[in-house]
């Protein structure tokens, strides 16, 4: 008899072990809960298992794990406060303790986003300073997946402190910080960004499949993957570092080569759908208030595609959340050699512009203007501050409906050609139009019907408006501002000195 209950206890405990009750990774001591929403928690446990979820602030939900053993449920969430603590009890209890409500934001992008506050301007005085207990940082690890993924690879969510933050998102710790500061009440910051990739692979194939474009590209890829091998990228390997060599000996007049092994095409972290599907894919629907996105260099080869692929981008992300979140981004800085032309048309410029039409056009985005504060040989500017700074402005007037503040840089919003002039009025962004640090505007260039193009002379009529004329060209029929990669000196902006947006009118 006895020899028969221990084999019983045995067997109890070894179905207790299957039986447990497991949450996602993206659920852990520290977290930040989205305040005042029906927040989803999930996970697995033993197939019928009954799961039961509490929280401190007094709300309950319960539900029972399916037949593959997950589970899911909503749970009410208070006002911004805590610490609270979140119990969950199936045939065993986790607890998750300090945990806060507030404003929770997905941060992601390429590697302008995924740069560290360890590499920022006053870095060392900036990670001295960061005591914000009520700021939580959430990391999500490098991987990548050619199917949408369960669970993702994180950190467990940390307390913004010096010890933490250095590691972090710049642009997304500043920006949070600003909200913090603004707002007084919690915020949660998830970071998933990774550098050097582009939009498509952030987008999941099911939405791009259709594209001619996209699937000639993904054509592509697998064309290289059947006819990859480690001995040859080891080879190309090589090579590239034997040219850094060379490269380091020569003039260095050119980009240095970057020496890397390619690995498996499908592998790459640029394979279409791949980030998507192992960091984003993940995510949902964890509770999210919207999204942050710094990227568009990877894309500036195919820049005329750059629009729609954003849309297409925010489009599928509202849709698996299931909720048309603010979508805020980063306009692509200067960078690059100065202009020396009125207009140097190129990759940049072109993503900026989709930048600015994907916020005039698509509901409930917006744009952070940083056409100022780009660095002609550094692809990364460290100044990371107003990146951030600009970006909350734009969230803190449209989705937290604060008043009283320029929230954004000039954008122009209509242009009439008439008696040899361009008209051109603008959105100003909470502030009038204004010239920063000089008495001339500059930057501005105008198109005559004989298609000769130069440098135009420009003045601010009001509050609102600018007149661009030149005696070269009596009959305007083209306006730019700023169209270069690198429109060195451009200084049209607000009162507030916040940049105008660059852009065109009258290109057919």
């Amino acid at each position: 008899m006895k020899r028969i209950l221990a084999l019983v206890a045995v067997a109890m405990l070894g179905n207790g072990a299957r039986a447990e009750v497991r949450l996602a990774s993206l659920f852990s001591d520290n977290m930040v809960v989205q305040r005042e929403t029906a927040a989803a928690f999930w996970g697995w446990a033993q197939p019928d298992e009954k799961i039961a979820v509490t929280a401190s602030w007094g709300a309950t939900a319960s539900t029972t794990a399916a037949g593959d053993g997950t589970w899911s449920l909503k749970l009410r969430t208070p006002a911004a406060g805590g610490p609270f603590t979140i119990t969950v009890k199936g045939q065993n209890t986790l607890e998750l303790k300090n945990v806060l409500s507030g404003e929770v934001w997905l941060c992601s992008g390429q590697s302008n986003m995924g740069m560290t506050v360890n590499g920022v301007t006053n870095a060392r005085a900036e990670i001295a300073a960061a005591d914000y207990p009520q700021i939580r940082l959430l990391s999500v690890n490098l991987t990548t997946a050619n199917e949408p993924q369960k669970e993702c690879n994180v950190r467990g969510w940390q307390l913004c402190a010096s010890n933490t933050v250095g590691a972090f998102t710049a642009a997304g710790y500043f920006f949070g910080r600003k909200l913090h500061r603004e707002l007084k009440v919690p915020v949660g910051l998830i970071n998933s960004s990774w550098g050097g990739t582009c939009i498509e692979a952030w987008t999941s194939w099911e939405v791009q499949k259709d594209d001619p474009a996209m699937q000639a590209l993904k054509k592509s890829w697998d064309e290289r993957d059947k006819t990859y091998t480690p001995e040859a990228d080891r080879k190309q390997f090589e090579a590239a570092k034997q040219a850094l060599a060379a490269w380091k000996k020569g003039d260095q007049k050119a980009r240095a080569p970057r020496p890397r092994l390619q690995g498996q095409p499908r592998k790459s972290q640029n394979y279409p759908a791949n980030l998507y599907n192992a960091m984003i894919h993940p995510l949902v629907p964890f509770a999210i208030k919207g999204a942050i996105w710094y990227q568009g260099e990877g894309n500036s080869g195919r820049a005329k595609a750059y629009r729609s692929q954003m849309e297409r981008l925010i489009v599928n992300w509202r849709t698996q959340w299931g909720i048309d979140f603010p979508f805020y981004f980063v306009q692509l800085p200067n960078f690059m050699a100065p202009w020396q032309s009125p207009v140097e048309d190129g990759g940049w410029p072109q993503i900026r512009e989709s930048f600015a039409k994907t916020a005039k056009e698509v509901p409930n985005t917006g744009m952070a203007i940083t056409i100022d504060i780009g660095e002609e040989n550094d692809i990364h500017p460290k100044n990371k501050q107003d990146v951030g700074d600009r970006l909350a402005r734009v969230a803190l007037r449209k989705t937290y409906g604060l008043q009283g503040f320029a929230w954004n840089g000039p954008v122009a919003e209509s242009c009439k050609f008439a008696d040899g002039k361009a008209v051109i009025r603008f959105d100003t962004g909470g502030a009038p139009l204004a010239v920063k640090g000089g008495a001339k505007l500059f930057g501005f260039a105008l198109t005559g019907e004989d298609g000769l193009t130069v440098h135009a002379d420009a003045v601010i009529a009001g509050t609102d408006t600018v007149v661009v004329s030149s005696p070269k060209v009596p009959q305007p029929a083209v306006v730019h501002y700023a169209w270069a990669n690198n429109p060195v000196g451009v200084n049209l902006a607000n009162a507030e000195g916040l940049p105008a947006s660059p852009f065109r009118f009258g290109e057919k």
